[in-house]
């Protein structure tokens, strides 16, 4: 008997942010968060991915307070009252736990998504743990400030997936079930740009990781990103602004989607929702 895979959803990014590489400041107020929402679940989008803290290299960090004051009202007319599926992007254990309480009695149905790697708060484990709710967490090394100087690496993939299954570690240990843990390769964190093509080269080794028998999803996102740049460049050889970069990016989510992907992180959802339709379609055979 042939099993139809899973369909890989779709994540439109909802950045609360006025300093995002991508879209910077465009909604940061609620009323323009609340509207690019809708549109973005228009175009396709199964869940919302909000964040108050950009995390772009360079980036300057956001206290939690400020956090807070950013993504929670967003948070509560999107989760609370709306009942759309979210993903809150935060480092912060304050801020989950914030987030969390705000959900109430729905708080295993949130979705918490780190990219501290390596600098886990070490109060986000129990935090995770106590709600019950799912984590994502990513492969990185550093903060903004210093993540692209950490990228000396004798196998990327490798050593990439030994410190995720650290990461996977302290929430294992914290009481967090597996079946509750997502994997993402952290494209952009700590890697070269070459380092990013090889990680998604290697897809397929990370939608294998399991634990206990139990298989972890996979988030990949690579929306928009600088080692796009590598390939895309105008007449004159310059790079590429980020908005130009969405058919490649929806490129690699039909690769990702054909690797299994659990879901694609992505800034533009209607072409990135299209490639991913197309991808499952060859997969299912029709």
């Amino acid at each position: 008997m042939t099993t139809t895979p899973q369909p890989t959803l779709i994540m439109g990014i909802l950045n609360l942010t006025p300093d995002s590489f991508s879209d910077g400041g465009r909604h940061s107020s609620p009323e323009a968060a609340l509207a690019q929402a809708e549109r973005m679940r228009a175009e396709g989008a199964d869940l919302i991915d909000i964040g108050g803290e950009s995390t772009r290299p360079g980036a300057e960090p956001v206290a939690p307070e400020e956090e807070q004051r950013r993504i929670l009202p967003v948070l509560e007319e999107l989760f609370v009252h709306r009942r759309i599926p979210v993903s809150v992007d935060t480092r912060h254990a304050a801020t989950a736990r914030a987030a969390l309480q705000l959900a109430g009695e729905r708080a295993p149905e949130l979705i918490i998504n780190d990219i501290s790697g390596l600098l886990t708060d070490e109060q986000m484990p129990q935090v995770v743990a106590e709600a019950g709710c799912p984590i994502i967490i990513t492969h990185n090394r550093g903060d903004s400030q210093t993540m692209q100087s950490q990228t000396d690496y004798s196998d990327v993939v490798g050593e990439a997936i030994d410190e995720l299954l650290q990461i996977r570690q302290w929430y294992l240990q914290a009481g967090v079930a597996p079946e509750k843990i997502i994997l993402d390769p952290g494209i952009g964190f700590a890697k070269t740009h070459e380092q990013n093509w090889e990680i998604i080269r290697h897809l397929d080794r990370f939608t294998q990781l399991e634990h206990a028998g139990i298989r972890h999803r996979m988030l990949f996102g690579a929306s928009r990103k600088g080692f796009l740049n590598t390939l895309l460049t105008d007449a004159e050889g310059n790079p590429r602004p980020a908005e130009q970069r969405d058919t490649a990016t929806a490129v690699l989510s039909g690769i990702a989607a054909s690797h299994g992907a659990w879901a694609v992180r992505v800034h533009a959802v209607r072409p990135n929702a299209d490639a991913v339709a197309v991808t499952q379609a060859i997969r299912a055979g029709f």
